[in-house]
């Protein structure tokens, strides 16, 4: 499961690297503000394709991604998935979507172990809840904010973003139900909620910068180290 990244930066031994993960809504930004805090941090980052074209290496089709995202149960022969230590044949399911979400699970867990990193969706939050070093982010905006980003981002008029963002919202809220059970803006998931409208991309991404040099700082002071 190795794919070329921006850093190549190596395993990090004294503790968990750092991981961001973002949820946000359809053209709230959040995205946008998830690759910028990257740069400002100088970590990886992995978006929703990212995630998929690894799991479309081992055998998951785009096609079964996209009934997954639309909260479809594909059913299918039995087949082999990756164990943890990346072997084949170790567990089997006749769900293809229980095979795509054990895939998914291993593959964020995998990057999260290897890099410090923001990763944008894909259940991240959710995944990594029982490990220490994440910051769970959600991101989200008013309607009429996310009309005007879609509108301008993708180039179509008002009727066709409102349609995008219907879609996307209902696209994102199935398959994040799916795997976790509840919704994807519930507050108790998430460390913090911020409305990107209110500072824009580049300011969003300066405020959660900042806070999380202020979280450095504060566990570099609880272990009784300097930064």
């Amino acid at each position: 499961m190795q794919e070329e990244t921006k850093t190549g930066a190596p395993p990090q031994a004294e503790k968990p690297p750092l991981v961001i993960s973002i949820g946000c809504e359809y053209g709230s930004g959040g995205t946008a503000v998830g690759k910028l805090l990257s740069e400002k941090l100088g970590i990886e980052y992995f978006d929703r394709d990212f995630i998929d074209r690894i799991i479309e290496r081992v055998g998951i089709s785009q096609h079964v991604l996209d009934l997954a995202d639309a909260g479809v149960a594909v059913k299918g022969i039995s087949t082999s998935v990756p164990s943890a230590d990346g072997k084949l044949g170790a567990i089997k399911y006749t769900n293809l979507t229980d095979r795509l979400v054990f895939i998914q699970k291993q593959v964020v867990k995998k990057l999260a172990d290897r890099f410090s990193c923001v990763i944008i969706g894909r259940c991240a939050d959710y995944i990594l809840r029982d490990r220490g070093n994440v910051l769970n982010v959600f991101i989200y905006a008013p309607i009429e904010a996310r009309i005007k980003n879609t509108m301008e981002q993708i180039g179509c008029d008002r009727e066709a973003a409102e349609r995008l963002i219907a879609q996307n919202d209902a696209m994102y809220h199935a398959r994040y139900q799916q795997i976790t059970g509840t919704f994807r803006g519930d507050r108790h998931n998430r460390h913090i909620l911020l409305d990107a409208s209110l500072l824009g991309v580049e300011g969003t991404a300066d405020y959660l910068d900042d806070l999380v040099r202020r979280m450095e700082i504060g566990q570099a002071r609880e272990q009784g180290g300097e930064r």
